[in-house]
């Protein structure tokens, strides 16, 4: 099992910094950057190599790769994706669907979260689980929040467009992926952007549900974690990766 990181995306919202990097290499703790708190995570569960998913402002990326590679001992892949300002995520992840087959810990490059959450993936592997969603279940959700709907029969529904007193907790954007779910998880997500370019690879994880694929979840608990979407999560996120 191998780590991978989406980083592809632009960041609008967090100008003027993403005018000349990815949101994923934004400074979060002193010159930390998401990349590399998720890099050092992946490392403590002891995860030896990674691929990051890479388009907007790709050229920060390869420019840190040696340094991020010496410091966290996590040896690198960077994947192109050549359509990262123009589709949504959804292609991003399939762009890495010959990784999907080592199988992976996937973390969005924009989620600051303790190492706490990969511990509790690892801890859920088993007993014919192939895909096993990050769970906070005890959030307060609001409309933006990716919600979920689960039970003793895994996802049913995951999506934004959902009332939030119907779902069962918010994805926090980490997942574990086995190898056996590669191939079928790679055909969702290219039914998903076929059908529109602009879906998340979230609407891939229901197009599997609706196939009959169950997908599980792992409640982590009561921890803090954010994802940085604009300047006032940024700073939400600086405070939280103080913590760790």
């Amino acid at each position: 099992m191998i780590g991978l990181i989406l980083a592809a995306g632009a960041g609008r919202r967090l100008r003027p910094y993403t005018d000349t990097l990815p949101k994923a290499l934004v400074p979060v703790a002193g010159e930390k950057t998401v990349l590399d708190l998720t890099l050092a995570n992946f490392a403590e569960v002891g995860l030896t190599e990674a691929a990051i998913v890479v388009g907007y402002r790709k050229e920060a990326v390869y420019a840190r790769k040696a340094a991020l590679e010496a410091a966290y001992g996590v040896q690198l892949t960077l994947v192109e994706n050549d359509k990262a300002e123009e589709w949504n995520n959804a292609y991003s992840l399939w762009c890495a669907r010959d990784v999907l087959t080592e199988g992976v810990i996937l973390a969005n490059g924009d989620t600051v979260h303790p190492v706490s959450v990969e511990h509790t993936l690892l801890a859920a592997r088993g007993e014919g689980r192939r895909i096993v969603l990050a769970l906070d279940a005890a959030k307060k959700l609001a409309d933006e929040e990716m919600k979920v709907v689960a039970g003793a029969t895994g996802v049913t529904r995951i999506t934004k467009l959902m009332d939030p007193a119907e779902a069962s907790g918010e994805y926090i954007g980490v997942t574990l992926i086995e190898p056996e779910a590669a191939a079928d998880l790679a055909d969702a997500l290219k039914t998903t952007f076929e059908r529109d370019p602009d879906l998340y690879y979230e609407d891939g994880y229901q197009e599997l549900v609706n196939r009959g694929f169950r997908i599980d979840t792992a409640p982590i608990g009561e921890v803090a974690w954010v994802e940085i979407d604009n300047h006032d999560d940024l700073a939400k996120g600086r405070e939280i990766a103080c913590q760790y």
